[in-house]
């Protein structure tokens, strides 16, 4: 019975800890260290631009005999038949007026070298 009390008693005891001095056996030295690095991005870019109704016309010795131009049933004429002539119409409907879309990738690599020079 006396026995098992001195087991705590032994571990509850403290002991001393003592450091060695560690002696390099190196007098000097390099070392050298390389790092390659590989980075990918890859972006996608889809774009609509939306416009409106849009009509217009502009000319030179014309003029607008019947109908409507914004109704879309306008009969031009010349003016002048002995004169130059010339007529430009613009019609575009409402939606989607510009599409973009860009699809790419850029690779960047890289690679760092570290040298150390060390002696004692």
């Amino acid at each position: 019975m006396i026995k098992l009390w001195l087991i705590p008693l032994l571990l509850l005891t403290p002991s001393l800890a003592r450091a060695s001095q560690v002696t390099p056996k190196f007098t000097q030295g390099s070392m050298q260290a390389t790092t390659v690095t590989t980075q990918t991005v890859t972006e996608v870019i889809d774009q609509e631009i939306f416009g409106g109704n849009y009509s217009s016309w502009t000319g030179t010795n014309i003029k607008v005999n019947s109908g409507s131009y914004t109704a879309g049933d306008a009969v031009f004429g010349i003016v002048d038949e002995d004169e130059p002539w010339q007529l430009e119409t613009v019609i575009r409907p409402a939606g989607v007026v510009e599409q973009i879309d860009i699809d790419r990738s850029i690779t960047t690599n890289s690679t760092t070298t570290s040298l150390s020079v060390f002696s004692q």
